[in-house]
């Protein structure tokens, strides 16, 4: 009878275990390569409390930042910085930003010529894209990242063949 209830406790203990870390707050998210990077550090602390008026939310890896019950808004620092793109770069917060558009209305926004490069992934059907990225961009990336270099107009890089008459 003793070995029953020694099951019986171990098998409730593991429901009651099982059962509270499905009720955490904790994001779970897997930290960018270059997460360990100090200026990703300088991100992480400037994070805000809320973004377009999401609650802030502990996550489980380093250099990220999560808002929202359901999480809205996804940031990972250390990133692969994005090379040359004909992809859509917006300039938001005074921060370049390329938009990966391919799961609409969800977006995964990367900045542009910065060093460490940040990563944003946002519901638009919960927060508007602009305002969470000036948010960030003005109180952490700013602050945490080097500019390195920036989108251009593909306008400014080829001549104008009309210029020249031809």
């Amino acid at each position: 009878m003793r070995q029953l209830s020694r099951l019986a406790f171990a098998a409730l203990a593991a429901t009651a275990a099982i059962g509270l870390t499905g009720c955490t707050t904790t994001v779970d998210l897997d930290p960018a390569a270059e997460a360990n990077d100090p200026a990703c550090a300088e991100v992480s602390v400037r994070l805000p409390d809320t973004v377009d008026g999401q609650p802030r939310r502990w996550t489980d890896a380093q250099a990220t930042g999560a808002w929202g019950d359901p999480s809205a808004i996804l940031l990972r620092c250390g990133v692969e910085a994005p090379g040359p793109t004909e992809a859509r770069c917006i300039t938001l917060g005074g921060v370049d930003w390329i938009v990966d558009e391919s799961r609409a209305p969800q977006y995964l926004v990367t900045t542009y010529g910065r060093t460490p490069a940040v990563e944003v992934f946002i519901d638009n059907e919960s927060v508007s894209p602009n305002e969470a990225l000036t948010q960030l961009a003005e109180t952490a990336v700013l602050n945490g990242t080097t500019a390195v270099s920036a989108c251009t107009l593909t306008e400014e890089l080829l001549p104008d063949a009309t210029a020249s008459g031809g």
